[in-house]
């Protein structure tokens, strides 16, 4: 199905948003006749700002809320076609926000004096480096250690974009920084590696490892990113997390026990329908497996992965074909999902049909995660499915591992952690499901906002005390 088609294009967001400066006579009506413009062009109009109005002419900035970039061009153009108007200049708010990098690194202890300078730095800094060659775990209190984690990604699986490289996935990584920071207080840093040879990836990171309180892998590709993962949390002694994998498995869990109270149905008994076999595929599958999920199947383009399946399989669809699809179902994706109480779309747009849904059970939960394209858009589903999610903030229930992410991690370096362990992610997921109460949730809020304050210490709390139970914690706060 073609993404542009009707239902499936994406609406105007500030993702794609403009500024655009406009002159035109100051005649009554001209205003209009711009907003009329770009009304009918489907463009979103923000804010309407006066720059100035010289001989005539007025001067404005408008901002305007695209689809796409085709979508903004198109919309320009119409704008330079309205008799009187002029087109000044065009200005990409996205690109804006990024020019110079969007993260910096600040002193805590400012550098005025030689008092100063001969305690940040030498002579006296010596004393510090003594103190923690002598007791290397000294390291956690008096280096960046305890509070920063690295951002790690060889750019082979970025967003919807594939393996563009690591230097055009520095601006996802320093985004992900951002978010660690604005939301969890945790330093966070990019670092993009130039190779995508697994072992150079794990020897860089080991090498790199002793500055950092924890690694977060970010935008590896599928299957490279389970051994890299796995060679890393077995050879460092602090956490190592996949994001793509982990932190929307976590969230993923969280979300579906919401919608599951919503329908009346149990995670117990759920059949449960998974399309797509990448990292957070994966990782979905094994958490609602360890959760409870009995009636789960995982799909890829070749269909439903069983035992004995040997077309487009590998060591670790091997290894989830012995713990899921206990009934052996084979088929399409279209097959499988016929009498499914949930659909977990991590693949691709439009891979489902409101006539795939509608073959589903009653009250149907539909998670449709692509982005920014879901596999089915809900517009498509309205009335169909009981409880819809997508990966997107313009819909409701908004499924999104910034909701899980930063709390582990702070979390984990509260505590020192060695590692982040299943029990850690388990607690992490009821803790986000819980800040939902029974009087609150809703077809339409099933998980809270990335923006309550409450998720990430509500995360951070319940990562903490399952490190401690699990015996992963160095550090026991009083």
């Amino acid at each position: 199905m073609n993404p542009s088609s009707v239902g499936m294009r994406p609406q105007p967001s500030a993702s794609y948003s403009l500024t655009i400066r406009i002159t035109y006579p100051n005649h009554p009506g001209m205003l209009g006749q711009v907003t009329t413009a770009i009304g009918e062009e489907g463009g979103d109009i923000g804010a309407v700002d006066l720059i100035g109005v010289q001989g005539g002419i007025i001067t404005r900035d408008i901002t305007v809320a695209c689809r796409d970039e085709a979508h903004g061009d198109a919309i320009v153009r119409r704008l330079s076609a309205v008799p009187g108007v002029h087109v000044r200049a065009v200005s990409d708010r996205t690109f804006l926000v990024h020019l110079g990098g969007k993260i910096e690194v600040v002193p805590k202890t400012p550098v005025k004096t030689r008092d100063d300078l001969s305690m940040v730095y030498t002579p006296g800094v010596a004393r510090v480096c003594t103190a923690i060659a002598a007791d290397p775990a000294k390291a956690w209190a008096l280096t960046i250690k305890k509070n920063t984690v690295a951002v790690v990604s060889d750019g082979t699986a970025v967003l919807g974009l594939g393996d563009i490289g690591p230097l055009a996935a520095a601006p996802v990584m320093e985004g992900k920084a951002m978010i660690f920071k604005a939301f969890a207080g945790v330093d966070a840093f990019p670092i993009c590696l130039a190779t995508k040879d697994p072992d150079e990836i794990v020897a860089t990171v080991q090498r790199i490892a002793p500055i950092f309180g924890g690694i977060n892998l970010e935008d590896i590709a599928a299957p490279k990113c389970f051994d890299i993962e796995e060679r890393l949390r077995h050879s460092l002694d602090i956490p190592v997390m996949h994001d793509d994998q982990h932190g929307t498995a976590v969230v993923v869990l969280a979300a579906l026990k919401n919608a599951l109270k919503v329908v009346g149905k149990s995670l117990a008994s759920a059949k449960i329908v998974i399309n797509g076999s990448g990292a957070s595929g994966m990782a979905t599958a094994k958490i609602l497996a360890l959760a409870g999920a009995q009636q789960l199947i995982l799909c890829d383009t070749a269909g439903a992965i069983y035992r004995g399946r040997e077309v487009n399989m590998n060591r670790y669809k091997e290894a989830i074909a012995r713990t899921t699809n206990p009934n052996g179902e084979r088929g399409t994706l279209r097959e499988v999902l016929r009498g499914a109480d949930v659909f977990i779309g991590l693949s691709a747009p439009g891979v489902v049909t409101p006539d795939d849904i509608r073959a589903m059970a009653p009250d149907p939960v539909v998670f449709a995660m692509a982005n920014p394209i879901p596999e089915v858009m809900p517009e498509l589903i309205q009335g169909i499915a009981r409880v819809i999610a997508t990966g997107r903030s313009d819909y409701p229930n908004q499924i999104n591992n910034s909701l899980g992410f930063p709390g582990i991690f702070r979390g984990a370096l509260d505590v020192h952690a060695m590692d982040i362990n299943e029990a850690m992610k388990l607690a992490a997921a009821d803790a986000i499901a819980s800040l939902v109460s029974d009087d609150e949730l809703s077809e339409e809020y099933i998980v809270p906002s990335m923006f309550d304050r409450r998720v990430v210490e509500a995360v951070a709390e319940a990562t903490r005390t399952a490190a401690i139970a699990t015996g992963v914690a160095r550090k026991v706060p009083h």
